[in-house]
């Protein structure tokens, strides 16, 4: 009876530690020392001190090679991904600015979206295939307005990392102020002024409703379904403070 326990203990054993083998490892980054660095340099308006911000160039490199140590995988939830990818987008644009710093617009850099230089595991890859090969293909069109182009007319890089447990409240937040900003639209109850956002990504707003079906949950003003729409200039000057 004895010899009949310590078998089937030995086969339970080396089952337990054969699929403990095979039990896929959930790495999610943590989002901390970007967040530092959003508060230290960014203000409320989302502008970035670059400036100053180029003596902490080792701390942001640092922040994105753990991202780039640690991809997502299938045993990541959507919203680990988003903030994951979002974090990375907007990072990985400031050192961008940094390493061509001092520079008047994000387009005096050449290629700026179309170089590949972001590390995410073995690969590289470019800002715009992270904006439109990965995170357009989640079908989250708030994600327009949480990623930052280093532009003045860009949705505001706010001053906090994105995280999964907060990421929908985020979202929200970032739509209803870029939406609300009179700076970036202008909103009247038959007329829309928008940002070329909404011209630029309409088929990602419009997938069921029209795009003033889209902007009316978020406006403050109540805006008529019929509203017209126009499109204002894009200003692409260097979101830095002044």
């Amino acid at each position: 009876m004895k010899v009949f326990y310590l078998v089937l203990f030995s086969l339970l054993s080396f089952s337990f530690a054969s699929s403990s083998k095979t039990l896929p490892i959930k790495n999610t980054p943590s989002h901390t020392e970007w967040n530092t660095l959003l508060a230290k340099y960014v203000d409320k308006k989302g502008n970035v001190n670059y400036a100053a911000f180029k003596k902490d160039s080792l701390a942001l490199s640092s922040y994105l090679e753990l991202l780039a140590k640690n991809e997502p995988t299938d045993q990541w939830s959507k919203s680990e991904k988003l903030a994951y990818y979002i974090n990375l987008y907007n990072a990985a644009t400031v050192k961008l600015i940094l390493d061509n710093y001092p520079v008047k617009s994000i387009k005096d850099i050449k290629g700026p979206w179309d170089k590949e230089w972001v590390k995410i595991g073995a690969k590289v890859y470019s800002l715009g295939y992270i904006e439109h090969k990965i995170l357009r293909k989640m079908e989250e069109p708030r994600i327009h307005f949480a990623i930052n182009c280093a532009s003045y007319s860009c949705p505001k890089l706010v001053n906090k990392a994105y995280l999964a447990v907060t990421i929908e409240k985020q979202l929200q937040e970032a739509t209803f102020d870029f939406i609300n900003d009179t700076t970036r639209n202008k909103i009247a109850e038959n007329e829309l002024q928008l940002s070329n956002i909404f011209k630029w990504y309409k088929s990602d707003f419009t997938t069921k409703i029209s795009l003033q079906e889209y902007i009316k949950p978020y406006s403050k003003i109540d805006i008529s379904t019929n509203a017209k729409v126009k499109y204002l200039d894009y200003d692409w000057s260097l979101n830095e403070t002044k």
